[in-house]
């Protein structure tokens, strides 16, 4: 071996003997910097920041969007939104904030976008993130189906069938029962009255939602208005109190619907603050009857021993078809329907053949809630006896009640029906002024609810103009504002 390489193989040996530890030395053991790696995803869609490479990173950027939505600054956060959403769209997995904060950016963002396509994509997403929050967030499954299902029908209206809404609501329902929250409760009583009238939902499915929906106004009820709470109004229940019993109140017409207890403890107590007016014993009399309450139920027997005594007489004395008037008050409205109208085809005196329509178009509102009905044959009256107010006076209370049926019970739609109420009213005391007390009482009540000065302006319409109101009324009216 040469002289050199031997020098080569000792210092060799040396270097590395210098570099072992010697025995019970510590060793620092120096790491390299860590690298961005994937992360495993295996919490589904679900994925939280915690214990995560980019925790930190993710939580700064939860707070930037955070901030940025605060000012409505709705392009910056939404950039800072999707940076921590692609990563982590459970946040922290005890909040659920990105994904309903997702759901104001993007229609912060359909606020100002013009492109078609990309208004498209924002609302798929927004459907998206209903979707995806009940499934990282299922306490909170009622609440973002009930969003869900709220836009589908106000602010995104048409993209899905109504069935497909009601199905949502319902779950909604039946999560949250007598507390179901305020703005599920309108539109899931629009569609379940619009789909068993036209025959897309069963009776037993509305019977059974129907008392679910009283049940839960009764609750905010006891719980709010009866306590001058400001949630009644803050929260929509003076909104809800205004259309839903309303809509529901149009099913009395369908015979069988409501039970007797429904009947019981809606009108009972109208009947015991009015035992000596012959009129309200003989309608809830008949209403009882509707609902095939039991002779022996001790309310309606006492209906019945009222009517016997004081208001049984005075109807075998009148000369408006005694037989007809029986059928009404026992409840056989039909009947009722079917004996007027005969007896005003056979009749040669306008006088009487004017009152046997008006009869039948006071079943057709007050018992059977079919308005247009009720209107047809308050035309009819009107025929046969032209300077008759009452005809006038009924059909503008079916024109003010119409309301809920033509609108949400309140804003523009809904206030509209006055202006063609009032015109009726008019006529009414112009036709005939034994009723201009009465008339005037309803005018002066309902012009307060016609629309304001402001409404009208932002329509660009002007008072003194003429305007068509629709709904089933479709007649032409003035525009007027209310008075203060």
């Amino acid at each position: 071996m040469k002289f050199n390489q031997f020098l080569s193989i000792l210092f060799a040996f040396l270097l590395v003997s210098a570099c072992t530890p010697k025995t019970g030395e510590k060793t620092t053991k120096v790491e390299e910097p860590k690298k961005d790696i994937p992360v495993k995803v295996d919490e589904g869609n679900c994925v939280k920041w915690v214990g995560k490479p980019f925790q930190e990173e993710a939580k700064q950027n939860h707070v930037l969007y955070r901030q940025e939505l605060t000012e409505k600054n709705y392009k910056v956060a939404y950039d800072y939104w999707k940076k921590v959403f692609d990563v982590a769209p459970a946040a922290n997995g005890r909040v659920d904030y990105q994904y309903s904060d997702g759901v104001k950016i993007y229609k912060g963002l359909l606020e100002t976008e013009t492109d078609p396509a990309k208004k498209e994509s924002y609302i798929k997403e927004i459907m998206n993130l209903y979707s995806q929050a009940v499934e990282c967030f299922p306490a909170k499954e009622a609440m973002y189906k009930g969003l869900k299902a709220y836009d589908l029908v106000y602010t995104f209206p048409n993209r899905v069938p109504d069935e497909e809404i009601f199905q949502l609501f319902k779950e909604v329902v039946d999560i949250k029962g007598k507390d179901s929250p305020a703005y599920v409760i309108n539109p899931f009583t629009s569609l379940l009255v619009n789909g068993l009238l036209d025959e897309k939902i069963s009776m037993s499915e509305a019977q059974k939602y129907a008392p679910k929906i009283l049940d839960a106004i009764a609750t905010a009820t006891k719980k709010y208005k009866s306590k001058n709470d400001p949630k009644w109004t803050s929260q929509g229940w003076d909104v809800v109190e205004g259309y839903a019993p309303a809509r529901l109140e149009q099913l009395e017409g369908m015979e069988g619907f409501y039970d007797c207890a429904y009947y019981k403890n809606k009108y009972f107590s109208e009947y015991e603050g009015n035992k000596s007016d012959c009129e309200v014993v003989r309608s809830i009399r008949g209403k009882l009857n509707w609902a095939k309450c039991s002779p022996s139920d001790p309310k309606l027997a006492e209906i019945n021993a009222t009517y016997t005594a004081n208001c049984k007489k005075a109807v075998s004395t009148t000369t408006a078809a005694p037989m007809c008037r029986d059928f009404m008050e026992s409840g056989n409205y039909s009947q009722a329907i079917s004996c007027y109208e005969e007896k005003a085809d056979a009749s040669t005196d306008n006088e009487k053949k004017a009152q046997y329509y008006l009869f039948i178009a006071k079943i057709y509102y007050g018992e059977l809630k079919k308005f247009s009905q009720a209107r047809k044959y308050a035309r009819k009256a009107i025929q046969a006896k032209p300077n008759w107010g009452d005809p006038y006076i009924l059909i503008g209370k079916l024109y003010a009640s119409s309301g809920p049926l033509c609108g949400p019970g309140t804003g523009w739609d809904s206030q509209v029906v006055t202006w063609p109420a009032i015109d009726k009213w008019k006529k009414a005391k112009q036709v005939d002024p034994t009723v201009a007390a009465q008339a005037n009482k309803l005018i002066n009540r309902y012009e307060q609810y016609m629309p304001s000065k402001g409404d009208i302006f932002q329509r660009t319409l002007k008072e003194g103009g003429t305007y068509k109101v629709g709904c089933w009324i479709q007649e032409n009216t003035i525009i007027r504002a209310a008075k203060k």
